[in-house]
């Protein structure tokens, strides 16, 4: 684990800083950060969170900082966001091409034109096709099948009984972006890493971002279908089935036994209750309370889009 004084990641983004001096091991969110952790403040929204935050130090702006406890620095400046995606970098993993025969459970069936990283762990009886590449200390449970070139990147947790198709890609950098000034977009690092719990089926060709900081969750049971897409520090709850080219904005928790129709899409920081439907081609704009039907864009409750559109229909009609 990577660990810095915070007065020399302040030297690093141009921060001054007058305070007694802490060590540093990483970022979080005002919620999970802890003593020796970096957190930042830039959306009103969270502003009771600031009192009761136990991180070392946050990045904010000078009109907020009363509202901090007596333990955590403020870090000011007028670009917190910014200066958070300049601190992430310090923090991120080293990508290297080196790595290390892998540590194997008994039954284990390995292609010889499998690649793995550094300290990766296998169960019993784990199947890893041709082409699949294996990051640093990744986990695989027992009885989980990798098929043909699939990527998990460093830090992937596999569950047991797990159905891994072709091209699936795990642990790729969430879309996260801090933009300066003058309209230049600095790369926030994704150090957190993805979890795929027991018993989960992804196909073909899906994509599952890792976290900034803290774990993307695909929770026991659920099943994605090809081509499905979920951002960062996502948390799809027990047993969900998603329908192919389904997407998921960053952050958005879904409940458990959720149905997501093929195309079928939510935006970021979203709360969609337990067994929700959700058909195909909707668009999600806002939470959705639990065991509901939604549809349309922005999706609303399945009856009223039925009455809309034969509403409209009959407009149409009597133009005619």
């Amino acid at each position: 684990m990577k660990k810095y004084k915070l007065s020399s990641i302040c030297k690093e983004i141009d921060i001054s800083f007058n305070e007694k001096d802490i060590e540093i091991e990483g970022l979080h969110t005002l919620d999970e950060a802890s003593s020796s952790q970096i957190s930042f403040f830039n959306d009103k929204r969270y502003k009771n969170k600031l009192s009761n935050t136990k991180a070392g130090a946050v990045l904010i702006e000078e009109q907020y900082v009363s509202l901090l406890p007596n333990t955590t620095i403020a870090l000011i400046t007028d670009e917190p966001y910014l200066k958070l995606a300049l601190t992430s970098k310090l923090f991120a993993h080293k990508i290297e091409t080196k790595g290390n025969h892998p540590n194997m459970g008994k039954g284990c069936d390995i292609d010889k034109q499998v690649r793995f990283g550094k300290d990766v762990k296998l169960g019993d009886n784990v199947t890893i096709m041709a082409g699949a590449y294996i990051g640093d200390s990744v986990t695989i449970d027992s009885n989980t099948i990798i098929y043909p070139n699939v990527t998990l990147y460093h830090h992937t947790k596999i569950g047991s009984n797990c159905i891994i198709h072709a091209g699936v890609v795990i642990g790729s950098d969430g879309y996260g972006f801090a933009h300066t000034k003058i309209g230049e977009h600095i790369k926030i690092y994704q150090n957190g890493n993805a979890v795929i719990e027991d018993d989960v089926e992804i196909g073909a060709n899906t994509t599952i971002d890792r976290a900034v900081f803290g774990s993307t969750y695909i929770r026991r049971g659920t099943k994605l279908d090809n081509l499905v897409q979920i951002g960062h520090n996502c948390d799809i709850g027990e047993h969900t089935l998603m329908a192919g080219q389904a997407g998921i904005a960053g952050s958005t928790k879904i409940g458990r036994n959720v149905v997501m129709g093929g195309q079928s899409a939510t935006a970021g920081h979203l709360t969609i209750g337990d067994f929700v439907t959700v058909a195909g081609k909707s668009g999600v704009t806002k939470s959705l309370k639990s065991g509901k039907i939604y549809a349309g864009f922005p999706a609303i409750e399945h009856k009223l889009w039925l009455r809309l559109q034969a509403t409209i229909s009959s407009l149409v009609k009597r133009k005619k």
